[in-house]
């Protein structure tokens, strides 16, 4: 996991970076923000709310606040970030190739402690299912399986938004899809790995 402060896709900044729309829920808005290289976003109001990152590419980009030296950030495709509201900012994709960003993010606060189960996925299956960040808004699990492996049954009590890191059974590489509760055993069938992170909105 990146633990970072880095954002992108502000309204001063329309020609940096191209945003698609992928869900706007009561808890949070997702899209994918694809970053232009040696194009600064110029966000000088900053942002006013949390978010989640994880990047779709490779990349190599640089952010200043105010008149701080700037902070470069090297990360690979699937790396998790958290970067909290802030005042304004420069920041800017380094790479030579536009770098694509799922963004979650957050609406207001949670209104109270998150639901528990005996049936959770990170505790029951730890061998699949990896907390790689928790706070009081979201927690976010790395999801692995090996060819034909299958995992325990686990209970979901969250919304969560569920990224495709490849093709999988009914799903393809950078598909993103909303779930909600559910109880289940999950299995790849296939003979190729299978590998997904999902956001749990509390």
């Amino acid at each position: 996991m990146l633990l970072i402060i880095l954002a992108v896709a502000g309204s001063t900044a329309a020609q940096s970076s191209i945003e698609t729309e992928k869900f706007d829920l009561e808890k949070a808005r997702v899209y994918v923000a694809a970053v232009q290289p040696h194009r600064p976003v110029l966000a000088t109001k900053g942002h006013a709310t949390n978010r989640v990152f994880i990047y779709l590419d490779d990349g190599v980009m640089t952010r200043r606040e105010g008149n701080s030296p700037p902070t470069t950030i090297v990360f690979r495709r699937g790396d998790v970030g958290w970067i909290p509201a802030s005042s304004g900012y420069v920041s800017e994709n380094t790479t030579d190739r536009p770098v694509r960003i799922l963004m979650v993010d957050l609406k207001g606060t949670p209104s109270g402690p998150a639901p528990a189960t005996k049936l959770d996925p990170a505790a029951v299956d730890p061998k699949h299912y990896t907390v790689v960040l928790e706070n009081d808004q979201v927690r976010v699990l790395r999801i692995h399986f090996a060819p034909h492996d299958k995992g325990q049954r686990h209970e979901h009590i969250l919304d969560r938004v569920v990224l495709y890191l490849n093709d999988q059974e009914r799903a393809t590489a950078d598909d993103v899809r909303m779930a909600g509760a559910a109880t289940h055993v999950e299995e790849n069938a296939s003979g190729q790995p299978a590998d997904r992170i999902a956001v749990e909105l509390k």
